[in-house]
């Protein structure tokens, strides 16, 4: 008899990816759709269950071959409510009830999380954060996301906030405006959109963060400053973040990790500086393994644990 099937979803601001998988975590299937976000979003659970729906049936399954969902979205979940808040880009603002709407149409189990917390639990099982329970995952991309583990269990606070790194106050005092209200938050510098603002502080211009990457491989001097600056202040906060929550590993993964050495060399040295001696004997920065798929690995696990004995 053929083992049942885990199903992720992990919900972004243009595509929705989606995937099947065993409960060991191998992916036997994954696609992506894109996001539709007219109407306030209200048309995207609909788009999930139909293409869920073709995707079965086209591996001539039901719903009864699938042990249960797990679903990432962005903005602060509460798992036990089952709802979003705070998707401003998908238009869901206040206790979206996205658990509740997708067990309606998919007729299965659904859990819910925070999409960069998946991203942590899937780094935590299959990723560079295996073997260890107590990590902390850091995204840098568009924005700065992160997702805090503890002995295995992903800390989420009182309100779903817990892991909002993007938004640790960095620079104090004249520090750039964060699309959170305010002012210099990590995300404003630590992002493909802040190292681009850091450049242009520095009277250069860029149109993405790989451009200033590659201008200071080729020995820009403004350039080497911005990615030096950028990983003092990223070290600062994994520091301070260290000596809170003493984890294993940070796990640091997005595009902006793509720069390899050139930026996580440096940041291990701020790292280094800023974490008590001994957190730090026990801490060790790696880059991210699963790309794009961390997402759905780890909603997946989010539904293992809560259904597989």
């Amino acid at each position: 008899m053929e083992e049942k099937r885990l199903a992720a979803i992990d919900i972004g601001g243009t595509t929705i990816k989606m995937a099947f998988l065993t409960v060991g975590g191998d992916i036997i299937r994954k696609w992506a759709i894109p996001t539709d976000r007219t109407d306030g979003g209200t048309n995207i659970v609909s788009h999930i269950a139909r293409s869920f729906s073709a995707e079965l049936k086209q591996d001539g399954l039901t719903t009864i071959d699938v042990t249960a969902v797990g679903v990432g979205a962005p903005g602060p979940a509460d798992p036990i409510e089952g709802t979003i808040s705070g998707a401003v880009n998908l238009g869901w603002v206040n206790n979206y009830p996205l658990k509740k709407l997708l067990e309606e149409a998919l007729e299965l189990p659904v859990f819910i999380e925070n999409d960069a917390n998946c991203a942590a639990l899937g780094e935590m099982w299959r990723g560079a954060g295996s073997g260890t329970g107590d990590l902390v995952c850091i995204t840098l991309g568009t924005g700065v996301g992160g997702g805090v583990v503890s002995k295995g269990t992903i800390i989420t606070g009182v309100c779903g906030s817990a892991g909002e790194i993007g938004h640790i106050t960095v620079v104090p005092e004249n520090g750039i405006l964060c699309n959170c209200g305010r002012y210099g938050c990590l995300e404003t510098v630590a992002s493909a959109t802040g190292i681009v603002n850091l450049y242009k502080e520095e009277g250069k211009e860029a149109t993405d963060a790989r451009t200033v990457f590659v201008q200071a491989s080729k020995g820009d001097e403004a350039a080497k400053r911005v990615i030096d600056r950028c990983a003092f202040y990223l070290g600062l906060a994994i520091g301070n973040i260290a000596n809170t929550m003493n984890p294993a590993k940070i796990v640091v993964g997005g595009g902006v990790s793509e720069a390899g050495d050139a930026l996580l060399l440096p940041l291990e040295q701020y790292v280094r500086q800023f974490t008590f001696p001994r957190a730090m004997e026990v801490l060790s920065i790696e880059k991210a393994m699963l790309g794009n798929d961390a997402g759905v690995i780890g909603a997946a696990y989010l539904a293992k644990v809560k259904t597989v004995s």
